[in-house]
């Protein structure tokens, strides 16, 4: 073996030890870049993303597409260097996505049980700006608790023991001097269903002497039919205000949108409260890819959002979903719009 040979030998052999370390080795990293929108007006699967039945839904066009933020883990060395090249995605540490105190699973189960409640989140806040009215509801009932099979979430109890309640407040003061074993009759409305009448004994609670339903009530506004939310779980409670902006959508006559491609992203508490989220960057650059115009985008994420803007996106700042139906009205009615 000649001199020159040996020299190229040796000089392969650290660019092979690092190939293979590139291909093998993993880093304490996570990539985020943009994910997959989908128009909350549309159908997925073959159903309606927003599916509203019992009561009449008026014809929709366009798109409010929720956007979401694509996660990679468990990446190679050489992948992490080239999805860090390509420029359109973010590599940060793994322990600020999966906290080295949870598993995986248990980060991933608390997105799931975030993202519920987000449902239940945007079809009070849309309930509530379309005037329906308030009433103590049902939102869970425990499995095994006295109440199964008799109620449901979404049931709303107007009276207790032949005495009406119109708020939690008065809920709870007819039940405060109960004990494990009373009987009480619940008077329920029920959403695509008749009225009806539960006699309930009451449990044993552990932590308190007082009688215990099993259920989980707020105050809440109440419609005589259902809505479904069919998209499974994409991570956090980020898709609520599109939600929200939906339901509104189908339930009132016109285009919110004009007929137009409106994406957006935001929280939404259930008196309509639009807070703030994380990876908008990815989310406008997912929206602008998938062809919107026009970005909603929490306030205060907007300082974020004006750091990267993209081209031909219209970034439109909202507090609340008052504020978001507003300024997609102005679409087709004309008026200035609040921007980032």
């Amino acid at each position: 073996m000649n001199r020159r040979t040996l020299t190229l030998l040796v000089a392969l052999v650290p660019i092979l030890a690092f190939g293979v370390l590139a291909s093998v080795v993993t880093v304490p990293f996570v990539a985020l870049g943009p994910g997959p929108t989908f128009n909350t007006l549309g159908e997925i699967d073959g159903k309606p993303v927003v599916d509203i039945e019992g009561t009449d839904v008026y014809p929709t066009s366009g798109h409010l597409n929720m956007t979401t933020v694509s996660q990679r883990d468990q990446l190679t060395l050489g992948q992490a260097m080239a999805l860090w090249l390509s420029g359109r995605d973010q590599l940060v540490p793994r322990d600020l996505v999966y906290p080295p105190d949870k598993s995986k699973e248990e980060v991933e189960e608390a997105n799931t049980t975030d993202f519920r409640r987000s449902e239940d989140s945007a079809e009070y806040a849309a309930l509530q700006y379309l005037d329906y009215p308030m009433a103590v509801t049902v939102e869970n009932v425990n499995e095994d608790g006295p109440s199964a099979g008799k109620l449901q979430a979404g049931d709303a109890i107007d009276f207790v023991n032949g005495k009406p309640v119109a708020n939690l407040e008065e809920f709870q003061e007819q039940l405060k001097d109960t004990k494990p074993g009373d009987t009480v009759v619940l008077d329920y409305r029920r959403k695509d269903g008749p009225p009806g009448t539960a006699t309930i004994t009451l449990g044993k609670h552990p932590e308190r002497d007082q009688g215990f339903l099993g259920i989980g009530v707020l105050d809440a506004p109440w419609a005589p039919f259902s809505i479904k939310f069919n998209l499974a779980n994409v991570g956090g409670p980020s898709a609520g205000l599109m939600f929200s902006l939906a339901v509104i959508d189908k339930l009132t006559t016109g285009d919110l949108n004009d007929g137009q491609f409106v994406a957006g992203t935001g929280t939404i508490s259930g008196d309509g409260k639009v807070g703030s989220i994380g990876g908008i960057t990815h989310k406008m650059l997912a929206a602008r890819e998938a062809g919107a115009s026009l970005f909603l985008v929490p306030a205060e994420n907007c300082e974020e959002a004006k750091s990267a803007p993209q081209d031909g996106l219209e970034l439109v700042r909202v507090e609340t979903l008052e504020q978001a139906v507003d300024a997609l009205k102005t679409l087709s009615a004309g008026g200035e719009r609040p921007h980032c």
